[in-house]
């Protein structure tokens, strides 16, 4: 066990009373029984070549877990799902991966979001092809298991490389996602918001650590969270871990993590400008490699300005964007679209080219293409409704 000392003040912690190495014990025996019984043995990265629970000195396939623990930041495991089942097809190893194209990447991730991700992910692989030898990726010894060499890689925090480290190799290794941080806060009576206690949670994290069998008990901390200690309605009377729980036992479960004051989220008006020429054929652009979209595709468009009507505003960006005069016309579609630091509306409206030649003035490139043909390009979420929105006009006009 690591030598970790945890102060027991009243700033701090509502009880650490019964914090000790028999506890601690107890708390690793309780959880990895629930898991046993009720965990989630299905996760497929986390099985063997044989669709099997892999023992405690068997090592898994590193890359498939790299992937899977990329997507999992921010996003749940349900939807994570179905993109990794495809990308092991797209992309069934690191060589794959490293060598793809970035568009056919994006494309893939579509509709997963946070796509700062997807680029990360290939900058990842790039690096650590040169650090294993492309040739060597299938060789799991080859690959590291230092998690200061993971979380020098784009995108790639401690818990993320800890996770990693943990499931493949079975590397004690702590975690600190979500779930953990909401676990431990309910489990000792955090009195502090997760944010402005980032220390003292990894050293709480590292201290429960079971290091005989990492690889579970890091498992089966994610889907307690997942399943039974979850951010609202938690099951409390099924959790392994309620006798010891501070929440369960003096308080009320919903009432930890501590929450900071919630701000008000901008709210932001898009207005965007769908042109069709006589060829069928829509105008898109390609948004510069840098942001959180890079890469990506859009129809033109942009935000409103004080006091501007969304005519102005379209014809103003389609202007500034493309260098080309429009004139506004039929509204197509309106909308809200909400991200974690900004609320967007969207306003589309049919606009007819005037003058001049469309020029990627302010992104990488400009295309005109088929309807029929759109789903070839990786775009935003939003743009899929807008998308569906045309396809239907058309379809009705």
């Amino acid at each position: 066990m690591p030598n970790i000392t945890i102060q027991n003040s009243e700033n701090n912690y509502s009880s650490l009373a019964f914090l000790n190495k028999k506890s601690i014990e107890e708390i690793r025996l309780s959880l990895l029984n629930w898991f046993d019984l009720n965990g989630r043995h299905w996760i497929p990265w986390k099985l063997n070549s044989y669709g099997k629970l892999p023992k405690e000195d068997e090592n898994l396939c590193i890359y498939s877990i790299f992937v899977a623990e990329v997507m999992l930041q921010q996003t749940q495991l349900k939807v994570v799902l179905p993109y990794w089942c495809e990308w092991m097809k797209t992309f069934p190893s690191l060589e794959d991966l490293a060598y793809a194209d970035i568009s056919k990447i994006l494309l893939l991730w579509q509709g997963l979001g946070y796509y700062s991700r997807a680029r990360r992910i290939h900058e990842s692989s790039k690096i650590l092809a040169k650090l294993i030898d492309i040739n060597q990726s299938l060789d799991l010894p080859s690959w590291p298991k230092d998690i200061n060499i993971w979380m020098k890689l784009p995108g790639i925090g401690k818990s993320t490389a800890g996770s990693i480290l943990s499931s493949a190799f079975n590397l004690p290794e702590p975690l600190l996602d979500s779930n953990v941080k909401r676990i431990i806060s309910r489990l000792f009576g955090l009195k502090k918001p997760v944010i402005k206690n980032t220390s003292q949670l990894w050293s709480l994290s590292n201290l429960l650590l079971d290091y005989e069998s990492p690889r579970r008990f890091n498992q089966a901390l994610m889907d307690l969270g997942a399943t039974i200690c979850t951010s609202r309605s938690p099951i409390c009377n099924l959790c392994p871990l309620n006798p010891f729980c501070f929440a369960y036992n003096f308080g009320s479960p919903q009432d930890f993590p501590i929450k900071t004051r919630s701000r008000a989220l901008p709210k932001v008006i898009i207005g965007i400008g769908l042109i069709l020429n006589n060829h069928g054929q829509v105008l898109i652009d390609q948004r510069l490699d840098e942001g959180t979209m890079g890469g990506m595709w859009e129809f033109p468009g942009g935000k409103q300005e004080k006091g501007e009507s969304i005519q102005i505003t379209i014809a103003r960006e389609l202007y500034e964007e493309l260098g080309i005069d429009v004139i506004v016309g039929e509204n197509l579609i309106e909308f809200d679209h909400s991200y974690s630091h900004k609320e967007l509306h969207f306003v589309v409206h049919f606009c007819e080219l005037v003058s001049g030649e469309p020029k990627p003035l302010s992104s990488s490139q400009v295309k005109w293409v088929k309807i029929e043909e759109l789903s070839k390009y990786p775009f935003p979420a939003a743009n899929k409704k807008m998308i569906d929105a045309l396809k239907k006009y058309l379809i009705n006009k």
